[in-house]
Order: C-alpha cells, then sequence, then structure tokens
C-alpha cells in the first residue's frame, strides 16, 4: 500500500481522498483536480490539484472557494443574535476569538471554521490540553494563525457566531454534520473525520494557513515558518492528504464528542449547563436541504447583443437608405438647390424710352439715379443723431423720418430715397457714413412740369407705368431689364474665380407723340382760366387734324403736375378728354341733320312751322328760348338750335335710321389709335328707347359720349364725310434709334361730300350774325361750329345736376385744317355753350392757326337762306 498509493484504511474517508491510515504514499483526491501525492510516497512533494510542485519559491495555490451542498445559508445576523458572551477564561482553554474563527480553517468561514477551532475532548470528555502543552513546550500551535490560536478563542461557526461545545453535529457546517453522521450509525464519517482523526492523535489543533496553502517541502511536510519548531512539523505531516484543517478538526470533536456519550456523560457546555441525554434508539436526524445562495441573475449577454447588433443595424439601414436618397435620387434636385442658393441675380434695369411730342421735345425722359439704402445694425448709436441730420439735409427729407430708419436695428436694409441725383448720391458716399450703399438705376423726369399730365401719365417707383401713355405704351418705353448671376457666399460678396453670366439690358424706345407742345399749352392753359372763371369742376380741350385725324393737343383742367403726382388728387389721374362722358346736347344734331339730308327727308332750305314746345309721349319738350310758333328753314333751326325743329325733322326719318347715323360716327365705340383709358360712352339700342328718348335723341340727349368721340364727328364733317381713326401716336423708334411713323388712321366714308357741305354751311351760320356761337369767330378766318347745352348727369348723385356746357367747330370753313373741342362741365357761373366753351374755342383756334401757320382764305361766305320767306 505504501509502494502503490493506494486507498486508506481507516475510518472516515474524506470525499476528495484517501483515509488518515493510509500509506505515506497514498493519493489524495480533492474537487480541484487529481489526487495529491501522498506525504511519504515516492519522495514527491504535495501538489495543489494543478500538477505543479510546491516549494518554497513557488508556494502551493490557495484552493478556490467552492460551492458546499451542505453548506446552510445562515446570515451572519442570525449568528450574532444567538452569540453568548466572550468569557476571559476562555481565552486560556484555546478557544479563538470571534475574528480569528471567521479567518481560521483552509475554507474560511463558509468551511466550518468554528468547528476547526473547538477544542478537543479525550476520553472522559475533557479538553485536549495539547495546545498547552505545545506552549509550554516552547512549539507554536498549528492553526491558521498561531498567535491567534495562542489567544485561544471561543469555536465559532461558519458565520463567525461562538458555539457550545458538543453541538457541532447539529450546528456546524456540513463537515461537522457529517460527522455526527458517522458518530450515530457507527461508521466513521467520511470527509472531515479522517482530518479529524489525525488531528486527535497528534494532540493539538490542526495546521491553520493564513495566507494561502500550506507550503510542504519535498517530502510532504509543510515548510517551517519562522520561529516555529520540529514539533510543528510533526502535526503537518499527520495530515491526512484531502483533507482541509477544519474538516479535520470537525471530525476529531465529533469523535470525542460521541466517546463521551458512550461513558454517560457529555462535555459541559459554558456556565455550567449540561443537555439532558439522548436515547440510544433515536434515529438519526436527516440533513436540512441546502437553500441555493441568493446570487443576480443576469441577462444573457448573447441576446443583449443581439438585440443592439438589430437596432444599430436598423439605424444605420435609415441612414444609409437616406444616403442613397440624397446621393443617388435626389442628386439632381440638391444640386440644382444649392445652385440657386449660391447665384445671386443682379438685375440690370434698362433705360426707359422717351415720349416727346410731334417735334420731338421731350416730355418725359430718363435720367441716371441712385437709389440709397443703409444697414442700420453698423451705424453706432452715438452717430446715428449726426447722421440722420446729413441725410436729411442732402435728401431733402424728415430728419425724424431718416432717424427712424436708423432706429430700426431688428434689420439690415432700409431704403432711404430713390431718384437721388447722381452729385447728392457721390457727396453722401464721401461723406464717411457707415454702410451706406448706393445703387444705380434710373430716374424718370418731366420737364414740362403738368404739360399734358394726365396724358402722358407717369411711372411708379418698380419703373412701371401707372397712367396716360405710360401705362398704354408700357412695353414698349420700358424694354428689358438685363440681369447679371453671380455666385456669392453668405456675407453677400462675390465668390472669386466662380462663373458670372451677364444679359445685357434692352433700353426701351422712344414714343413720339402728335401733340404739339406749344399748342398744348394754349388750350391747357385757355380751358384752365374758364374753368375757374365759371366755378366750373373740370374742363377739356381738344384740337384736332382735320385731314389726318391726329391729336395736335388734349388738354384737361385741372392737370396733373407729373413732377408731383404723388400729392395730386386721384380725379387728376383720369385724361378726361377720353374717359369722361357727358351728354353732348345740341351739338350732336348735326349727325340727325347728315341722317336727314342724307335720306332726303329734308333740305337746308325746308321750312317748318315751329312752336317752342312740342309733346312727346308723356313729355312736352321745349327749346331753350321761349318765342311764338314762326316758320324757319332747317338751316335756320341748325343755327339758332332749335331742338322742336330738329325734332321734326328726326321723326321723318324714323329712330332706326337715326340710331345706324349715330353708330356710323362712332358713338357707342371705343376709339382706336392708343387712346389711355378711352371710353366707348352711351348708345341704346333704338328698339329699347323710351317714348320720349325717341326725340331727346335727336338733339343730343339720352345718350353719352365722351370728348374725343364728338370731335371725331366734326372731323368727318369737315374731311368732307371720311371718318379717319384718330391718332395720338405718331411714331416710335426701333432698335436702332431710328424713328419709324406710326401707320394712318383707318378711313370711313359716313355721308357724302354733298351732305357735308351742306352741314358745314349750316354750322358756318350758327357762328354768324345769326347763330349762337357768335363768341366762336375769328376775324379773318371762315369758322363753322356749334354751341351745345345738355344737361348734366351725375352719377355720384344719380339724376341729373348741372349742365354741360361746350361747342365744337372747325376753320377754316371753306378749306378745313384744325378741329377745336371745348367741353366745361356743371359750371356755375352761366351754362350756355355759345356764353363759356364758345371763348375757349376762338383762343385756341387762333393760337392753333397761327402756330401751324394757317392763312386764310380770302373767301367769302355764300349767300344762304337765313329765314323763312326770304
Amino acid at each position: 500500500m505504501r509502494e502503490s498509493g493506494g486507498r486508506g484504511q481507516g475510518p472516515g474517508r474524506g470525499t476528495g481522498g484517501a483515509g488518515s491510515q493510509g500509506g505515506p504514499g497514498a493519493a489524495r483526491r480533492t474537487q480541484g483536480g487529481p489526487g495529491r501525492a501522498g506525504r511519504q510516497g515516492g519522495g514527491s512533494s504535495r501538489s495543489d490539484g494543478t500538477g505543479r510542485p510546491s516549494s518554497p519559491d513557488t508556494p502551493p495555490r490557495r484552493p478556490p472557494e467552492r460551492f458546499d451542498p451542505f453548506d446552510l445559508p445562515f446570515g451572519r445576523d442570525a449568528a450574532d443574535r444567538g452569540k453568548r458572551p466572550q468569557d476571559p477564561a476562555d481565552e486560556g482553554r484555546g478557544r479563538p476569538r470571534d475574528d480569528d474563527a471567521r479567518r481560521g480553517g483552509s475554507g474560511g468561514s463558509r468551511r466550518g471554521a468554528g468547528d476547526d477551532a473547538r477544542p478537543r475532548s479525550d476520553t472522559n470528555g475533557r479538553a485536549s490540553k495539547r495546545p498547552n502543552d505545545d506552549r509550554a513546550k516552547g512549539r507554536p500551535a498549528q492553526g491558521r494563525d498561531s498567535g491567534e490560536r495562542s489567544r485561544g478563542r471561543a469555536p465559532q461557526g461558519r458565520d463567525g457566531a461562538e458555539k457550545p461545545p458538543g453541538r457541532a453535529g447539529r450546528d456546524g457546517d456540513g463537515s461537522s454534520g457529517r460527522g455526527r453522521q458517522g458518530r450515530d450509525s457507527g461508521s466513521p464519517p467520511r470527509g472531515s473525520g479522517s482530518s479529524a482523526r489525525g488531528a486527535a492523535a497528534r494532540g493539538g489543533a490542526p495546521r491553520g494557513r493564513e495566507d494561502g496553502p500550506v507550503r510542504r517541502t519535498g517530502t510532504g511536510a509543510s515548510a517551517p515558518r519562522a520561529g516555529s519548531t520540529p514539533g510543528s512539523r510533526t502535526g503537518a505531516r499527520e495530515q491526512t492528504p484531502g483533507q482541509r484543517p477544519g474538516e479535520r478538526q470537525a471530525s476529531t470533536a465529533s469523535r470525542q464528542r460521541a466517546g463521551a456519550r458512550q461513558e454517560g456523560h457529555e462535555p459541559r457546555r459554558r456556565g455550567g449547563d449540561v443537555p439532558p441525554p439522548r436515547g440510544p434508539g433515536r434515529p438519526p436526524r436527516p440533513p436540512r436541504p441546502p437553500k441555493p445562495p441568493l446570487m443576480l441573475r443576469l441577462g444573457n449577454p448573447r441576446r443583449r447583443i443581439n438585440i443592439g447588433i438589430i437596432g444599430m443595424t436598423f439605424v444605420l439601414s435609415i441612414f444609409a437608405g437616406r444616403l442613397i436618397q440624397m446621393q443617388g435620387l435626389d442628386s439632381k434636385v440638391y444640386e440644382a438647390a444649392a445652385a440657386r442658393q449660391r447665384q445671386h441675380v443682379a438685375e440690370i434695369p434698362a433705360r426707359r424710352g422717351s415720349i416727346t411730342d410731334v417735334n420731338g421735345h421731350e416730355l418725359a425722359v430718363t435720367v441716371e439715379a441712385r437709389e440709397l439704402s443703409i444697414d442700420p445694425t453698423k451705424v453706432p448709436a452715438a452717430s446715428r443723431p449726426a447722421v440722420a441730420r446729413v441725410l436729411a439735409q442732402q435728401l431733402g427729407k424728415s430728419e425724424q423720418d431718416i432717424a427712424a430708419k436708423l432706429a430700426k436695428t431688428d434689420t439690415r436694409y432700409q431704403l432711404l430715397a430713390r431718384d437721388v441725383d447722381p452729385v447728392v448720391s457721390t457727396r453722401l458716399m464721401q461723406a464717411g457714413i457707415p454702410s451706406l450703399s448706393a445703387e444705380k438705376t434710373y430716374r424718370r423726369l418731366y420737364p414740362a412740369g403738368d404739360l399734358a399730365g394726365s396724358l402722358i401719365g407717369f411711372v411708379g417707383d418698380e419703373g412701371t407705368g401707372l397712367g396716360g401713355m405710360e401705362q398704354m405704351q408700357n412695353s414698349v418705353l420700358a424694354g428689358r431689364d438685363g440681369e447679371q448671376r453671380v455666385e456669392t457666399g453668405r456675407d453677400g460678396q462675390r465668390i472669386p474665380m466662380t462663373s458670372s453670366q451677364r444679359e445685357a439690358p434692352v433700353d426701351g424706345r422712344d414714343i413720339r407723340l402728335t401733340i404739339d407742345r406749344d399748342i398744348q399749352w394754349a388750350a391747357q392753359k385757355s380751358i384752365a382760366d374758364q374753368v375757374r372763371a365759371s366755378g366750373a369742376d373740370s374742363g377739356a380741350v381738344i384740337v384736332m387734324d382735320v385731314q389726318t385725324a391726329r391729336i395736335v393737343a388734349m388738354a384737361n383742367a385741372p392737370e396733373l403736375d407729373l413732377n408731383n403726382w404723388r400729392k395730386a388728387p386721384a380725379s387728376s389721374y383720369v385724361n378726361k378728354a377720353t374717359a369722361e362722358v357727358f351728354e353732348p346736347g345740341s351739338t350732336n344734331k348735326v349727325i340727325t341733320a347728315a341722317a336727314a339730308l342724307e335720306a332726303g327727308a329734308v333740305t337746308p332750305d325746308t321750312v317748318y312751322r315751329v312752336p317752342d314746345s312740342i309733346r312727346c309721349a308723356d313729355r312736352v319738350l321745349r327749346d331753350a328760348h321761349a318765342h311764338k310758333v314762326e316758320s324757319m328753314t332747317f338751316r335756320e333751326a341748325m343755327a339758332q338750335s332749335s331742338n322742336v325743329a330738329t325734332i321734326m325733322a328726326a321723326r321723318k326719318i324714323g329712330s332706326g335710321r337715326l340710331y345706324q347715323m349715330l353708330k356710323a360716327f362712332g358713338f357707342g365705340t371705343r376709339p382706336g389709335g392708343g387712346f389711355p383709358n378711352a371710353e366707348a360712352g352711351l348708345l341704346p339700342d333704338y328698339r329699347k328707347w323710351s317714348g320720349s328718348q325717341n326725340c331727346t335723341v335727336a338733339y343730343g340727349q339720352g345718350v353719352s359720349v365722351t370728348a374725343l368721340q364728338m370731335a371725331s364727328v366734326y372731323q368727318t364733317i369737315a374731311n368732307g364725310g371720311v371718318k379717319i381713326e384718330p391718332q395720338i401716336v405718331a411714331g416710335a423708334t426701333d432698335g436702332s434709334g431710328r424713328f419709324v411713323p406710326a401707320p394712318a388712321g383707318k378711313q370711313t366714308r359716313v355721308v357724302s361730300e354733298t351732305t357735308a357741305k351742306e352741314i358745314t354751311t349750316m354750322l358756318e351760320s350758327a357762328v354768324g350774325a345769326e347763330g349762337t356761337g357768335q363768341l366762336a369767330a375769328i376775324p379773318g378766318y371762315r369758322v363753322a361750329g356749334k354751341t351745345g347745352t345738355a344737361d348734366r348727369y351725375d352719377a355720384d348723385l344719380g339724376r341729373y345736376n348741372g349742365y354741360t356746357a361746350s361747342f365744337v367747330g372747325f376753320a377754316p370753313a371753306d378749306k378745313p385744317r384744325l378741329v377745336v373741342l371745348s367741353v366745361v362741365q356743371n359750371p356755375r357761373k352761366g351754362h350756355f355753350g355759345g356764353q363759356l366753351a364758345a371763348p375757349v374755342f376762338k383762343d385756341v383756334m387762333t393760337f392753333a392757326i397761327k402756330s401751324r401757320k394757317i392763312p386764310p382764305t380770302g373767301s367769302d361766305a355764300p349767300p344762304v337762306r337765313a329765314r323763312a320767306g326770304q
């Protein structure tokens, strides 16, 4: 057995090694690995279970703590509650202290250190004196700590609590419990019993370890500590391989307590209390099943990793999809958006074309100007009053307005002024005003001021025409703005070395009107004076060339000052000569005469018995002057402007023919020729005329016309019955600056030349001594014309209110060159056309004849029959 290393033959074999009576070469079986070599077997050194021999340089590895299935999970608090007070006398009997018991034994507190530290008893139940004998002989005790064992603390359980002697089988750890089982059943306990028996044979406590496993020499004995004796080495050699020191002490104590019970007495407990004897036939108490240790269960790391990978994959797939969308599918869209964000388009304004009169005199012109702006955030607060003062003085604005703009620091752009003269702009830029900027632009000027103001119109801040010819001919005058595309950074500065595209602007073309500046001035002055003198609301004058139907002058009163159009009332923006409609009155009798003469129903010498009133349907219509029933020719009725005679002539032709003649002269139709805001007037269908309207239309009541339409009627008569569409634009320049005249107006014959001459002679009689237009006569010139006085319809009131006085004629009567029409609306001082409008005609016609150098014909008017019976 010694040579073969067989299992020990003694009782109480341990679970992991050979019995204590085996040969010196018996193998030790432990839970950590293969059995260790015996203490004296073959000269091999003890191993820690890994096969590595121990030496002074390489101490044996401390066995790891293992889970003991019989280790009961009692807490420290439960042990402390059952712990008895420490007896100073116990220290002399070799009982270890509590803290030493917790550190004692090879397995620590979990391996029954309290049982290993109990004093061993002999067969008489007395405690062994071997530890004291060892101290008396000068040998240190072989516990875990020799110094602690010399102090002799009381035995403790696995939790460090003190336990009474003789209770190890019930209150100890798994090793002591197994020792009691071996005692009761008559068979030696396994595991710790052999170790305890070896310790009892030596008569001392088993050797403990302080910092790890016991260091042994090559012969199986543990290396001596400093200050130890050979006796201590002998005790170490008597230890059974495969047993822990705590297990050996617990087994020895169990055997001693079993022997004491067989002799009829138990070891006395502390304090003298002796437990009652147990019956011999009582079966052993089965061991309590161990409770699983409390441990914290953590989640499966592989599951956490998988969940994390899945989440990361999902997030990365979203980013990848977005990246594919941006750089693959929508790359062109984002590229275009980035280009638009970088590119800045600077507009290059085109120069607006000029407006001139028929002789090339400028009525509206474009000059270079500057638009001043400032960044209020860059103007220091202390400098704002001084800056506002300088800007207000140079720009002609209020200092408070400039200061208010400089105080708006929440914006980086404030427009100070438009249309600033370049000289003023240069002066301000040199003044050192911070963040002041000037942009090149153009300014519209009107050198003639209010001359033909409502006809010419004006331009807004954006360079677009807002009225008159500026609006009507805006597409020709404005041209086309250019642009320059540059790439700019965040601060608005151009990025160097980037592409730049420039599209040159196309300047507007010049417009030449048919009006004559001088005649326009005369007409405007004359009507303005008469409106003021008569207290009228407004007035208009039209001068037209008979042979071309071009407008020589078109004046309104009051007229619009184009240089201050923002301060003018809105009513002055309208060109009244083409937009304001009125009932023509007696000036419309020439159309009734033309219709009757064309129909052959009357001749100029036809005699009528004319009363001063006539019933028409439910109304009685009267002449302007009361008179007795008298005989008068049709020419005489036209000269005296008799309403009753005109109604009598109209009844011969009927309402249908009269309506057709009115339309032929242009009533109810918007005139061509490019006139701004031209109206068509009002001409109801004759089938809708009322009973009285069949009579009143004959002398100019019940229809509405504009001044331009009525002037066109007399131009047709003066031109031999041929109507020419009126013209206001003489022509325009082309892209090269060459003037291109406008085409002539459309010509339409309305009446025969004979009818036109007969009507001319009747109109010439109206200006003669027997007519109502004597104030329109011009010495040396034969003048033909007709006065008109009509009730004025007030649209605001919805009823007739006031009068419209008018006169229209042409000269020379035998060779007409010019047509002049004057209208005075709602005069307060007088209301007859021969009284208010005829003088205006005379003044304007006289000036126009002289301005155009139209000589008199030198002929006399032919003799005509002015009265019936002559």
